[in-house]
């Protein structure tokens, strides 16, 4: 059997973490053959709920589960690991403007940047789920110098995940006949699910459903998903963010098949127009643990306004915590 991997979940006791570690360790990301060892952390007032949790995933008795420790100190929880999933953060508040959210939340990813690039070991790779997950990304990113900035992503497979399920239920179909569905820009309402060179069976959806409807129902639906979920269940997305931050890693891992892109919010180098630095949502395609973003696509007039948009919007976001990045 493999060597197990050392997996850092931050924020573990929270409704996404718990729903997500279960599924680590019963190899669902890693595959089943391969051992984890789980490093968790939270803040001081979760340690006990967080040791109810370690508690649960003991009584499981997973073979693949080679340990579990807990600690509210990140740099004990980020030692020698090699994936990360930065789930931990502050929740919005009412009447909680988005830049006070990025505000807030900036203070926890520079010091776990800070405990990643000190700690972790030489072939770390970040997710960030907890939002505003593209700026706490680059956030994080900047206070790990040593860490090659390639390593550091935020999660949109969400988003993925949701327009995909909107466009097969659409048509009847299920979400494996849904091919090259890609998220540009931030996790928000912004982002734009660009439908233009999606495919339904291997044809393009646009030819199979109506524009009208892809451009005013289909762009609200996914965009707005996260608060009819909340106005619906009265809490926010869990298990639907776990099943994508696992989707995210273990696509990472084990790379696209032919035919089929991932969506992944990466470091910017200028791709589409996306000032360079930004961590924006691309479409990619990944092998050997290597992501590549998707090429030489064209955007129409419409594309391109939804795109000047999130791109508008994470430039203000990086704008605000301008004096957390160096």
């Amino acid at each position: 059997m493999k060597d197990p991997i050392k997996v850092a979940v931050t924020g573990a006791a929270g409704n996404i973490g718990y729903a997500l570690l279960f599924r680590i360790a019963s190899g669902d990301c890693f595959g089943k053959d391969q051992p984890v060892q789980l490093q968790l952390l939270e803040i001081p007032p979760a340690m006990k709920a967080v040791e109810g949790v370690v508690m649960e995933l003991n009584d499981c008795a997973f073979p693949l589960l080679h340990g579990v420790t807990i600690s509210d100190d990140p740099n004990v929880a980020f030692a020698g690991v090699n994936r990360a999933f930065l789930v931990g953060s502050k929740p919005r508040t009412k009447g909680m403007e988005r830049a006070d959210l990025v505000r807030t939340n900036g203070p926890i990813f520079t010091g776990q940047g800070r405990a990643i690039n000190d700690h972790a070991a030489d072939d770390v790779r970040v997710v960030v789920v907890g939002n505003p997950c593209n700026t706490n990304a680059l956030i994080a990113m900047h206070a790990a110098p040593d860490v090659p900035r390639e390593r550091f992503t935020a999660m949109t497979r969400l988003d993925q995940n949701r327009a995909v399920a909107q466009v097969a239920g659409k048509l009847g179909l299920t979400p494996g006949a849904i091919s090259k569905m890609a998220i540009y820009g931030n996790h928000s309402p912004t982002m734009f699910a660009d439908f233009f060179h999606a495919e339904a069976n291997g044809k393009p959806v646009l030819g199979q459903i109506d524009e009208a409807w892809l451009k005013e129902i289909f762009l609200s639906t996914v965009g707005q998903r996260g608060a009819a979920i909340i106005e619906a269940r009265g809490a926010s997305s869990a298990a639907s963010a776990a099943g994508a931050a696992i989707d995210h890693m273990a696509t990472w891992e084990t790379g696209t098949r032919p035919g089929q892109w991932a969506s992944m919010a990466v470091p910017s180098k200028g791709e589409y127009g996306v000032p360079k630095g930004l961590i924006f949502s691309f479409p990619v395609t990944i092998s050997g643990g290597k992501y590549s973003v998707v090429e030489g696509l064209t955007h129409n007039a419409f594309a391109q306004e939804k795109l000047a948009a999130t791109i508008a919007e994470l430039e203000s976001e990086r704008e605000a915590v301008a004096d957390l990045l160096g």
